[in-house]
């Protein structure tokens, strides 16, 4: 596209927006003091409710969503919606059992809590882990995803995108820490609600003579295919990329394609696994995202209190409800408007070029514009969150930890800073790399799996699990990217969603089965109880039996077993996949019952840093659990209605 597109009207109302939120982030830096570590990193622990909502959904709604998910949406339909809609559900429970745990802890990161529950290693492992997929996978994908808009829109290169998406973040993130990220926040996810909505409702005009809801009914109607919610075994999709190489004959870099007929056609069911989406892998994937990652969960352990948390996460719950009707709804629109044209011919010649290609030619004049400002503000809100996440990390874990250990809140505050500045600037070298990456989403998702099920065995396990040692989490945290490479390679053909349920199966039972041979001696045990920052060897006597029965900590481990991996293993016995022997179904419901034998049958001591759960910490209030009601009816309805 021609340099220029966005026209004089669009373009003023763009810069100004720019400008506007640049003000406001060096305002609230410069006018909020940020001279402690509790300042600069928690914005003083005073977030209220809808601070907290709003900052978690425009940390969220990236460019992977925006971009990414029309990107999939284009090619694959409404199902990649899973990823919001399940999204909700998985907050509701995030708010309910993880949020009491770590504020009670009054952590500043996720690797912290790893120390207070296990040991220092397996804080520094995971720091390091983090750092990295932060950096090298998180900020250079947003950074890649957003040039990319703005080359489409605008003729930028994309190396010049960057640049500005760079400065643009820097601007208030790096100075004003997080409390000039939320409070940015809070302004851009009202831009971004609004741009996203113009940009679905100008093309789904389109598609129904004037009418949205007729533009969704005829889409539904037209494509079928799209609007499935679960995916069977031999369900495709067209990879338009792989279908332009074709027509052309010639690669992206210009050489002959060495692409054969049929390379365009790929297996839905292998990205979206069916019942997988409700059962089994991506609970994985959203309890990890949700609950465990430091960029998202450190708005909520910023809140005044639980109560106020709590209400900002529901609240979050309830607005990822409507994403998916501008995050992936124009990208399905895009393909109605675009499947009859030869694939040599496509405005789009790759997935994620659907949204830029829709904001460009069905989004008005004026219009055009703060979209464009709402899918900058997206790529700014979580670049600066990411960035701001990173140096915290770093910090905390790594610079107080190893470099500095007697440094000043100042300090502190200085190196948050400067290693945010750094984090921004690898980022930057890395994302051009992700040029050829075709849904740059599902890639995200693909390869944060390979971690993602160990963490969350890890963090589940030390939540409800008393007799976890420090030795076992170490194995499994240690395990998990090995092994989820060693099975990818060995089970190509098993949907990447499976593979992680799979490696959570193998992680659990490495957990119990090293904790029962690795627990403290009683002289070990009593010696930590008077030095642990929980309760003391007589104040635990005498609440013993006040806190959560054994027995229900066992169940609700249980269940998490019996939703991951049993019932991935039922649902492929029931809906083989084609390359996947059916023996890998009975694999996975056997070691699902050794798993959950395992947990019946230990008898072994509790860990010296297991978590005394009093049941009081997990009773919400009537309007959170009125919110939880209504997002499970809202779930119950779609997929009962779509499927």
């Amino acid at each position: 596209m021609e340099l220029g597109q966005l026209g004089t009207i669009d373009t003023i109302i763009f810069a100004v927006y720019i400008v506007a939120v640049i003000g406001f982030g060096v305002w609230i830096a410069n006018r909020e003091k940020t001279s402690t570590a509790s300042d600069y990193f928690l914005a003083s622990r005073s977030l209220p409710w809808w601070a907290v909502g709003g900052s978690l959904i425009a940390s969220n709604i990236s460019a992977e969503q925006i971009i990414g998910m029309n990107g999939s949406g284009f090619e694959l339909g409404l199902a990649i919606a899973t990823y919001e809609l399940m999204a909700a559900i998985t907050l509701i429970l995030v708010a309910k059992f993880f949020l009491p745990v770590f504020l009670k802890k009054e952590i500043y990161t996720m690797p912290q809590f790893l120390e207070e529950r296990y040991d220092g290693t397996v804080r520094t492992i995971m720091s390091v882990f983090w750092l990295a997929l932060f950096v090298f996978v998180n900020i250079a994908t947003v950074l890649y995803l957003g040039a990319l808009a703005i080359e489409t829109l605008l003729g930028v290169d994309l190396i010049y995108g960057i640049i500005g998406l760079v400065l643009y973040s820097a601007s208030f993130s790096i100075f004003g820490g997080l409390k000039a990220v939320v409070w940015t926040d809070v302004v851009q996810v009202v831009v971004l609600m609004v741009g996203g909505t113009v940009a679905a409702y100008g093309i789904l005009e389109v598609v129904g003579d004037g009418s949205v809801l007729t533009g969704v009914s005829n889409l539904a109607a037209t494509l079928p295919d799209h609007f499935e919610m679960l995916f069977e075994p031999g369900d495709t999709y067209l990879d338009v990329a792989n279908a332009h190489e074709l027509s052309t004959g010639l690669a992206p870099d210009g050489t002959p394609t060495q692409l054969q007929p049929g390379d365009e056609l790929k297996s839905s069911f292998q990205l979206l696994p069916g019942l997988a989406l409700l059962f089994g892998g991506m609970w994985i994937v959203n309890s990890y995202y949700w609950g465990n990652n430091q960029y998202i969960i450190q708005r909520a352990l910023a809140a005044k209190d639980l109560a106020e948390a709590q209400k900002g996460v529901a609240f979050a719950a309830f607005m990822k409800l409507f994403i998916p009707f501008f995050a992936v709804l124009p990208g399905i629109a895009a393909w109605y408007l675009l499947r009859e044209q030869d694939p040599a011919n496509l405005p789009i010649t790759k997935a994620d070029q659907a949204f830029p290609w829709v904001l460009a030619n069905y989004v008005g004049v004026g219009f055009k514009g703060l979209t464009f400002a709402a899918l900058v503000a997206a790529i700014g809100s979580s670049i600066s969150s990411m960035v701001n996440s990173t140096s915290t990390i770093f910090t905390m874990d790594i610079y107080n930890k190893f470099i500095n250990p007697t440094a000043t809140q100042g300090r502190q505050v200085r190196v948050g800073q400067l290693s945010a500045a750094v984090a921004l600037l690898i980022g930057a070298f890395v994302a051009p790399a992700l040029a050829n990456a075709g849904q740059v989403f599902q890639v995200i998702q693909e390869y944060t799996g390979f971690i993602s099920p160990g963490v969350l065995t890890v963090f589940v396990f030390g939540f409800f699990y008393r007799r976890g040692t420090s030795q076992a989490a170490l194995v499994v945290v240690l395990a998990s990217v090995p092994l989820s490479w060693a099975f990818q390679q060995l089970m190509p053909d098993l949907p990447f969603l499976d593979r992680m349920a799979f490696i959570f199966l193998i992680s659990a039972a490495l957990m119990v089965i090293i904790s029962a041979m690795t627990g403290k001696s009683e002289d070990e045990r009593v010696a930590a109880d008077v030095m642990d920052a929980g309760y003391g060897p007589q104040e635990k006597h005498a609440l013993a039996g006040k806190l959560i029965r054994d027995s229900k900590l066992r169940n609700g481990l249980s269940i998490a077993v019996i939703g991951i991996g049993l019932a991935t293993g039922i649902r492929l016995l029931l809906q083989p996949v084609p390359g996947v022997p059916t023996s890998m179904g009975i694999i996975f419901v056997v070691l699902s019952l050794i798993v959950i034998a395992l947990i019946y049958t230990d008898k072994s001591a509790d860990d010296y840093k297991a978590i005394d759960l009093d049941p009081a910490m997990f009773r919400t209030r009537m309007g959170f659990n009125i919110a939880a009601i209504a997002i499970i009816l809202v779930l119950a309805f779609v997929y009962t209605f779509l499927s």
